[in-house]
């Protein structure tokens, strides 16, 4: 399976992975982040050994969008993104959804305990 089809159709576990990993972490960080005109908060997890982010972007219209971001054998990086569908976006927690529509509205990230969102 590629890294285009890992994006495409197993977004839903991708989603549970991310949130997993986030709210077993000690504290939580939603960064708000722009280019251009374009705005968004975004939560991240790094698989360091090897050289692979996967995030979850909030932009305005309450828009979500999955990146994965990954470099090849020859060291050089590629990004993936997809924006998530409604059923997608189910698959989010409700209070994390809150806490980064708050980031994206307030333009200021924020930190936070993890085991918060596990409630």
């Amino acid at each position: 399976m590629t890294y285009e089809e890992l994006v495409r159709d197993h977004a839903d576990e991708m989603i549970e992975k991310l949130v997993t990993d986030v709210i077993s972490k000690e504290a939580i960080e939603i960064r708000f982040e722009f280019l251009d005109e374009d705005q968004w908060s975004v939560i991240s997890m790094h698989i360091y050994e090897e050289d692979k982010e996967i995030s979850l972007r909030l932009h305005a219209g309450n828009q979500y969008e999955l990146y994965f971001g990954y470099y090849d054998d020859e060291d050089e990086f590629f990004e993936i993104t997809r924006v998530l569908n409604a059923e997608e976006i189910k698959t989010i927690p409700r209070g994390l959804q809150k806490l980064m529509a708050k980031v994206l509205a307030d333009e200021q990230g924020m930190r936070i305990p993890g085991h918060l969102l596990s409630r």
